[in-house]
């Protein structure tokens, strides 16, 4: 065995007081460093190779054994290598020619009740003008997701606008069709839907309360902040009336647990004090932020410092994350749940999302989008609900995101966790969706640190967390 060198791109090392986490980037797995490897890797940092001469210095404190144990499991790791072997980084470029669709985003209506100043909707237009999905449209998507992916034992099928609840009879007449169909097949179906709440009325919360939907409601937090841009096609501000469409819905809705997504425009930064009124005041289960940094209308864009702050923010929220982790409870902080629940499960994302994978999304005219960012858009679409996926192009898109060569991603420490950033995000800040997100990237870095750092907390002082709090809500969607 010849002079070892250490994969700098595979591992990153967090400290958690006086202990050392290793974590193996190809798996998203996190290890604890016992005293011999955290030696060993020490070694490395000093040489640029490391011979069996040099490894003798470790020979006066452990075996030779347990020296040679930790070194193959590094090797297996793919942590270490010898000279002329070729670790692997990124796994070998590949066709991509299967579509395992199990998700399929239905744009009900082109119209919405709301003009939110932000909204990247290209198609959204007022209700009186919007185009609403047909029932056939609607049925054909359904048809043509069980043609592209039969026998899979669950699905989920997505309401999204627009404003949904501005076409409830389709929606109930696609919910009574899916119901009977699935249950034929011995396969679940899951509704979920995105929605502003001010269409909400107790006999809609039934009904959805009854076919278990899964809500979430956009809500940007108090009222200055809320009124700020999410306002009526008349320049009102809507958070008086969705309040009080949100204390009703959480006061009847009993199904599933109800989240609200907010997203953070320039000029409202104050994570901490939106979450505490989302969930603390109003009872949301869990709030998740979204930052707006590569929106159509500039001046909506966080800016650089704004995003710093925001960023601060969130890992704040992540400490009252650790804190209540280790008390063995819930924090419903949406942004670092999926985080640690990536981590958990050893989640690699050789993309950012299911988006032309698992997902796509119908327009009104029965074609398929890449997800509902893009409906109205001018991005391709790959095929439509007739006629099914167009394989051939939408293979062709997802090879070349999955191609890092010669991109920042290639050797970048958070690659599986991040995988480029958002395709719309990139759509909208370079016109090409299989760009990667760089204008964050140091900041989606240090995120991810400190969630490697949340994640070690937990796993080292209360592990049963995991099993109480993160399975259990996975199992459940």
């Amino acid at each position: 065995m010849g002079a070892m060198t250490l994969v700098k791109p595979n591992l990153h090392r967090v400290d958690v007081d006086a202990r050392q986490m290793l974590f193996h980037i190809p798996s998203s797995s996190i290890f604890e460093l016992d005293d011999l490897g955290r030696e060993l890797l020490q070694l490395f940092d000093r040489h640029e190779q490391v011979s069996h001469q040099q490894l003798a210095e470790l020979h006066a404190r452990y075996s030779q054994e347990a020296v040679s144990e930790v070194i193959e499991e590094l090797r297996s790791l793919e942590v270490i290598s010898e000279p002329g072997a070729v670790a692997r980084i990124n796994p070998d470029p590949q066709k991509v020619e299967q579509f395992p669709l199990t998700t399929v985003v239905l744009n009900v209506n082109t119209g919405c009740n709301l003009s939110c100043t932000y909204c990247y909707k290209e198609d959204l237009t007022t209700p009186s003008k919007g185009e609403k999905m047909a029932y056939e449209t609607a049925i054909k998507s359904v048809e043509m997701l069980l043609r592209e992916s039969p026998n899979q034992p669950a699905y989920n099928v997505v309401f999204f606008g627009g404003e949904p609840l501005s076409n409830m009879s389709l929606i109930r007449d696609v919910v009574a069709y899916c119901e009977e169909r699935f249950s034929k097949l011995d396969a679940t179906v899951d509704f979920t839907m995105t929605t502003n709440a001010t269409l909400l009325n107790e006999e809609l919360v039934d009904w959805f309360n009854e076919h278990r939907f899964g809500l979430t409601i956009s809500m940007d937090g108090p009222k200055a902040m809320h009124d700020k841009n999410r306002i009526t096609v008349g320049g009102q501000g809507t958070y008086d009336v969705v309040r009080r469409k949100v204390e009703m819905l959480l006061a009847r809705y009993n199904a599933r647990p109800v989240g609200c997504r907010v997203t953070l425009t320039r000029g409202i930064t104050d994570v901490e004090k939106i979450y505490d009124h989302l969930s603390g005041e109003l009872g949301f289960f869990e709030v998740g932020f979204g930052p707006v940094t590569s929106g159509d209308i500039a001046e909506f864009n966080l800016t650089g410092e704004e995003l710093v702050e925001v960023f601060a923010g969130m890992k704040r929220l992540g400490k009252r994350y650790l804190e209540a982790a280790l008390r063995n409870e819930n924090f419903g902080y949406g942004n670092m749940h999926q985080l640690i629940t990536d981590m958990y499960e050893g989640n690699k994302k050789l993309v950012p999302c299911g988006a032309g994978i698992g997902l796509l999304a119908v327009d009104k005219d029965g074609d398929l989008n890449l997800c509902h960012r893009f409906t109205g858009s001018d991005m391709q679409t790959f095929g439509d609900v007739e006629n099914g996926i167009d394989k051939a192009s939408l293979g062709q898109f997802v090879e070349k995101r999955l191609d890092r060569s010669n991109t920042g991603c290639e050797t970048c420490r958070i690659r599986n966790l991040c995988s480029g950033g958002c395709y719309h995000e990139s759509y909208a800040k370079y016109g090409d969706p299989t760009h990667p997100s760089y204008h964050y990237c140091d900041l989606m870095r240090d995120w991810v640190d400190f969630g490697v750092e949340v994640y070690s907390r937990i796993m080292l002082e209360n592990p049963g967390f995991f099993e109480a709090h993160v399975s259990p809500r996975r199992s459940a969607k």
